[in-house]
């Protein structure tokens, strides 16, 4: 058979490999920024003025500076941007810099059309960088992974389809019949993601020149999703793309093959099954209804067996080999990737079980878990993958052995002082809220009690925060002089025979896995089937069945100024930090809702687009909040945080106060409400949001002026200062806040809660 001459494409690798380290240092930058703000909390302020004496401040003696950054350093949007720069822009770019190597050596073939994989690359960092603008502006949907509101979900979905027909596109014209372990975990991802991407991501737009967008799910049905959608991008974006990495970089980079081909056929397809059933155990005890929290616990329960099976193919690759690892950095980091896979996917269904889950969830426990995968799996196999292709396509050796080791020391005490910590602050955040004197009351009753315990915790994880982002710094010191002392090889000569067509029917005596592999189409759908199964049984029956969230007479739609008071909750990103979920333990009973006892109902949250349950409790509950402290307090807190409470860690919120609340588009609000989502909001109540709005508004600053006549005081003084330019505080952002804040269940609070059932 003719052999066939062509070339492998290098340019678009280094494009990648490029991306991976500039947008990895910046991710960690903000993972460290975001935990030096949970102990010191007046960061911002340092930064950029104050007007408390006590702290020192780059800028002058007054809070302007601090207003006019309008939010941009708040601790709920670093937070979203840290997890989506680390996830989006670090392990996706390294994931494709990896793609775009391994799988033209694997099939033996250019990639499948240059100008497709740079509409791919430009494509994903346009929206990279759409994230940062719009996230620091505080353009979100609050969606935990998913915070990108509608124009870059569209822009993501655009990248990824070109991404997948590019892929495709180079299995078809490929030069090797059968498709290798690697590649079949590049196909379930493309195909998991596409489709938890777009099923996640339905909204309606406010209108095609706003931003703005609401879930087209609500409540219970949100927060079902958005976790299946959660846990899933941890699974095909964090784990099964990585461990397509694993199969190709892990032999090559020890000489060795990888340990068992029937391994590999059992961890890709069980893997693949299982996973998307696991989501509902992010939400044990809440408002989801019992028997899907159920199947998520036993879903993840199962996770264990494929999970360890490809740890152990990995390490196991290894045998005969272990002399290397002592030798090359390369397999320093690719053991160490794949220990803290095992161990944060045996840690996960763990954390599944009710018995652990009541005591981890929302605390530090679950950050550090996600941080052995992101820091160790993910951040490890991205270092060793660099390490490996740098040399290779720059046709020299690595600059520095020495340093790479370090880099390897560095990162490995960074993860531990980062992981130890957050483990012994859970244990403890979870522990202390739970606990009851002899006479039946909480012994931990102020949550600031909880918090001040943790403070040490927060700053040896910065301090872990640091090693790493050391460790990263030597690794581009590294780089770039190795890419210094070699030469890029842009165009690689390869040559193969060409493939003959065999047809596509199994023959005599073939295995069928072996011709599956052989089957690409065949083998993506079956991909397809197994990977949707799981999404099926739990979403469509809670999506379909009205009778799954019975509603509550008492509940009500939102308020015009609610709603506009929800959307800045929103803008800020306070649910990073707050829950609004009370489950159903004598202690949260307790500590959130004394009065009555009521913890939170499936029927609450019908109004809620999208739902804001949280995943983390650095502050309180606030389900509850309503009336529980005066308006004034409200405005107070959050101008400054440490009057109220002494020793907070939450951040200031003033250009609340000064901001003008924009309500050019309240009334729309209201009407999309009603009209796509089906809110009875009367035609007399949209026609009269506005006086609504002012009455309620009115009402609020009506109480905060007789409750702190300070704050009046002040509001005159500006008034006499500012004269025609002076906006009432009738009309400023902090109301609606407040407004937003004192609704939260009260609704369930009316002496007598009945559940209607739906015709």
């Amino acid at each position: 058979m003719e052999t066939q001459k062509f070339n492998y494409d290098n340019n678009i690798v280094r494009a990648f490999l490029y991306a991976t380290i500039a947008f990895g240092l910046v991710g960690f930058l903000l993972g460290l920024t975001a935990a030096l703000m949970l102990f010191y909390p007046e960061l911002p302020e340092f930064l950029f003025g104050t007007d408390d004496t006590t702290i020192k401040s780059l800028a002058s003696g007054n809070i302007q500076g601090l207003i006019n950054t309008q939010g941009a350093m708040g601790f709920g949007r670093i937070r979203m941007l840290h997890t989506s720069a680390v996830i989006f822009a670090f392990v996706c770019n390294s994931f494709f810099c990896g793609a775009y190597y391994s799988m033209q050596r694997l099939l033996k073939t250019r990639m499948y059309s240059d100008t497709l994989s740079w509409i791919h690359f430009w494509s994903w960092q346009l929206m990279i960088v759409s994230v940062v603008i719009t996230f620091l502006m505080g353009i979100n949907t609050s969606k935990e992974y998913a915070e990108h509101e509608w124009p870059i979900d569209i822009l993501i979905a655009f990248s990824w389809i070109i991404f997948g027909i590019n892929m495709f596109g180079t299995i078809a014209k490929r030069r090797v019949r059968h498709l290798y372990v690697a590649i079949w975990f590049y196909l379930a991802t493309w195909i998991a993601v596409a489709m938890l991407h777009i099923f996640n991501n339905l909204e309606v737009p406010l209108s095609f020149t706003s931003w703005k967008s609401y879930s087209v799910y609500a409540g219970v049905k949100d927060a079902l999703v958005q976790w299946w959608y959660g846990h899933n991008a941890v699974a095909f974006v964090l784990t099964t793309p990585v461990l397509g990495l694993m199969y190709y970089f892990m032999p090559k980079a020890a000489q060795r093959p990888v340990f068992s081909y029937k391994l590999s056929i059992i961890h890709f397809w069980s893997l693949i099954f299982v996973y998307l059933w696991a989501g509902p155990h992010h939400l044990q005890y809440t408002a989801l209804p019992a028997w899907a929290q159920a199947v998520g616990t036993g879903f993840s329960i199962m996770l264990i067996a494929p999970s360890w099976g490809g740890m152990l193919n990995g390490l196991l690759t290894l045998r005969g080999a272990w002399d290397k690892v002592r030798e090359n950095p390369i397999l320093k980091f690719f053991v160490v990737a794949v220990t803290c896979y095992g161990m944060a996917t045996f840690e996960g269904p763990l954390l599944a079980t009710k018995s652990l889950n009541k005591i981890g969830h929302y605390t530090d426990w679950v950050i550090g878990h996600v941080h052995i995968g992101a820091l160790g799996w993910n951040g490890f196999m991205a270092f060793g993958i660099v390490y490996y292709l740098v040399p290779i396509m720059w046709r020299t050796s690595l600059w520095s052995k020495k340093l790479a080791n370090w880099h390897f020391w560095l990162g490995t005490l960074g993860i531990i002082f980062y992981a130890v910590p957050m483990y012994i602050s859970g244990f403890t955040q979870g522990l202390m809220w739970k606990q009851f004197n002899p006479d039946g009351t909480l012994l931990w009753k102020n949550w600031l009690d909880t918090v001040t315990a943790v403070i040490p915790y927060y700053k040896m994880r910065f301090l872990g925060g640091l090693f790493y982002l050391s460790g990263a710094i030597l690794m581009v010191v590294n780089v770039i002089k190795t890419i210094k002392a070699g030469s890029f090889q842009k165009e690689v000569p390869a040559e193969a025979p060409a493939l003959a067509n065999i047809g596509s029917s199994r023959k005599e005596g073939e295995g069928i896995h072996l011709w599956l592999e052989r089957t690409p189409t065949l083998l993506s759908v079956l991909a397809f089937i197994t990977i949707a199964i799981g999404g099926l049984v739990e979403i469509v029956p809670t999506l379909s069945l009205k009778q799954s969230v019975p509603t509550i007479t008492a509940v009500k739609p939102y308020t015009p100024l609610e709603l506009e008071g929800r959307d800045l909750y929103i803008r800020e990103g306070c649910n990073s930090c707050h829950s609004q979920m009370i489950r159903p333990f004598r202690d949260e009973v307790v500590r959130f809702e004394g009065k009555n006892g009521q913890y939170s109902k499936a029927g609450e949250f019908i109004y809620d687009r999208p739902f804001l349950w949280g995943s983390k409790r650095t502050g309180p509950d606030l389900q509850r909040e309503g009336g529980r402290n005066p308006d004034s307090w409200h405005f107070k807190h959050m101008y400054n945080p440490r009057i109220t409470s002494a020793g907070s860690i939450m951040p200031r919120f003033p250009w609340l106060i000064s901001n003008k609340l924009d309500r050019t588009q309240m009334v729309d609000k209201m009407k999309l409400m009603k009209n796509a989502f089906g809110v009875p909001y009367t035609k007399a109540q949209i026609d009269s949001a506005n006086q609504w709005a002012d009455n309620q508004s009115k009402a609020i600053v009506q109480r905060i002026y007789s409750e702190a006549t300070d704050v009046k005081d002040q509001m005159g003084k500006e008034k006499t200062a500012k004269g025609s330019a002076y906006v009432p505080l009738e009309q400023r952002e902090i109301v609606a806040m407040i407004a937003y804040l004192q609704r939260l269940g009260t609704d369930i609070k009316t002496t007598q809660v009945q559940t209607a059932s739906v015709e």
